[in-house]
């Protein structure tokens, strides 16, 4: 495992972090054989999110560490806050109370990040600078970041927020690019060339922010997997072909794609198999050259100008 510092923060991280959505779904056996398979591959960052199987990924996951004999001051734990049923709620009371759930289910102390879930129209950012303040001063929550947001959005919160927003939430993979899409057609009249993100993407280097890919074998939300998907069996071809020449599996190719990009992304690996885990974790291995980084673009249907 290759490490890197989220952000500003300094901090030795793992290129890669599970993503522990779907725990919930596992006996606290299953997950104790997950961890251990993340982190014997390097991993030491994990992402969780108060909506996570309604609370129980975090449960399952505080009991499965122990299981696994993980050691709490060898985790970065991080979890996400701001989403309610039929709402959002970046207010104060909602994201203080929350962190207070997600401690008692992690059973910590402390969490190392706290990101906002998802953008919430209705933000009043000193609300959030005040939570953040108190969560940081209490000792609870050392970094702040966001998720699924866009320039202006977290320009809005860092006039307020007084501590840096270190990290970014946004899906990213080989059949999902509207973050480097716009960038190759910049001032044309192609579809490819709107600007959808307010080009996070330049923006998040330029801040030193880290980009969180998530879903990164998913065309989108309502698509699914683009492995399965009839539109992306060329791209699914090349990655085939390359995992070939290589040793290596087509989930070490995906992450090595992401990877390759210097924006320094640090991926997150949803999957809850521990063998998949192990797969993906070979991608830390792989360098793609600049040719094959744009034939594997090139092959999800995408042109250049």
């Amino acid at each position: 495992m290759n490490f890197m510092s989220v952000g500003t923060t300094g901090i030795e991280a793992s290129r890669l972090i599970l993503g522990c959505m779907r725990m919930s779904e596992l006996s606290v056996a299953e997950a104790a054989e997950v961890l251990t398979a993340a982190h014997a591959s390097g991993i030491n960052f994990y992402d969780h999110a108060d909506i996570y199987g309604g609370g129980k990924s975090e449960t399952v996951f505080a009991q499965a560490a122990k299981a696994a004999g993980l050691k709490r001051d060898e985790l970065f734990l991080q979890s996400k806050v701001g989403i309610r049923k039929g709402f959002f709620d970046f207010s104060k009371e909602h994201i203080v109370s929350s962190v207070e759930g997600i401690l008692d289910r992690l059973e910590t102390d402390y969490l190392d990040f706290l990101l906002l879930h998802r953008p919430d129209t209705l933000v009043e950012p000193e609300e959030v600078a005040a939570a953040f303040e108190h969560l940081e001063q209490s000792g609870k929550v050392n970094y702040f970041g966001v998720s699924n947001q866009n320039p202006m959005q977290i320009e809005l919160l860092q006039k307020y927020v007084p501590m840096k927003l270190q990290a970014n939430q946004l899906q990213f993979g080989p059949a999902h690019t509207p973050m480097v899409d716009a960038g190759f057609n910049v001032n044309m009249f192609d579809e490819a060339g709107l600007n959808r993100d307010g080009s996070i993407l330049d923006y998040s280097r330029l801040k030193e922010m880290t980009i969180q890919p998530w879903s990164p074998f998913q065309v989108d939300l309502s698509q699914g997997l683009f492995i399965k998907h009839p539109a992306y069996q060329e791209l699914t071809a090349k990655l085939q072909a390359y995992a070939d020449e290589r040793g290596v599996t087509l989930e070490a190719i995906v992450m090595a794609w992401i990877l390759r990009h210097p924006a320094m992304m640090q991926p997150i690996v949803g999957s809850m198999n521990p063998e998949r885990i192990t797969k993906m974790c070979e991608g830390i291995t792989v360098e793609l050259s600049r040719q094959e980084w744009y034939d594997i673009y090139l092959s999800a249907g995408n042109s250049l100008p």
